[in-house]
C-alpha cells in the first residue's frame, strides 16, 4: 500500500495579498485605521477580494513598517511620501542601469568576437555578425 506523502502548501510570494486588514496592522504595528488611512493617502495600495476586503500582502506590511519606521523619527507623512518616491525612483533606476550594463557587456564580447574572427582571417574588412533584428543603414552623402 503506497504511503502519503503530508499535503506541503508552498508558501505565498512576497506579492500575494494573503493578510486581512487585523493582521497586517498587528504584523506592522500600526492600528487599523492608520492603515486604512495610508490608503486614502496613496501611501499604500492593498488587494482586495472579491467582496471588497482588503488584503496585504508581506510586501505590503513591509512597506507599512517603512512607513512607520519614518513617521517614528519625526517625518510627516508628506516628507514620507517623498523619501518613497525617491527610493522608487532610485530603484527604477538601478534596474535601467543593471540592463544597460549588461546589454554593454553584450556588445563588448559582440566587438572582441568580431575583432578576433578578424585576426584569424586577415580581412581588412570588420567581422560583424548578422543582425538578430531589422536593421536600418543611413548613407549621409555631401552635396556641393
Amino acid at each position: 500500500m503506497p504511503t502519503r506523502q503530508p499535503y506541503r502548501a508552498e508558501p505565498p510570494s512576497p506579492e500575494a495579498a494573503v493578510f486581512v486588514i487585523s493582521v497586517a496592522a498587528e504584523l506592522s504595528g500600526l492600528h487599523p485605521q492608520t492603515l486604512r488611512t495610508y490608503e486614502r493617502m496613496g501611501l499604500i495600495t492593498p488587494g482586495r477580494t472579491p467582496g471588497g476586503g482588503r488584503r496585504y500582502s508581506y510586501r505590503d506590511i513591509e512597506h507599512l513598517r517603512v512607513i512607520a519606521e519614518l513617521t517614528s523619527s519625526g517625518i510627516g507623512i508628506e516628507g514620507v511620501r517623498r523619501i518613497l518616491e525617491l527610493e522608487s525612483a532610485v530603484a527604477t533606476l538601478k534596474s535601467q542601469r543593471d540592463e544597460l550594463l549588461a546589454e554593454l557587456e553584450a556588445a563588448h564580447e559582440a566587438l572582441r568576437q568580431a575583432l578576433s574572427v578578424r585576426q584569424v582571417s586577415g580581412s581588412k574588412l570588420p567581422a560583424v555578425p548578422p543582425p538578430t533584428t531589422p536593421q536600418s543603414i543611413v548613407v549621409w552623402r555631401r552635396h556641393h
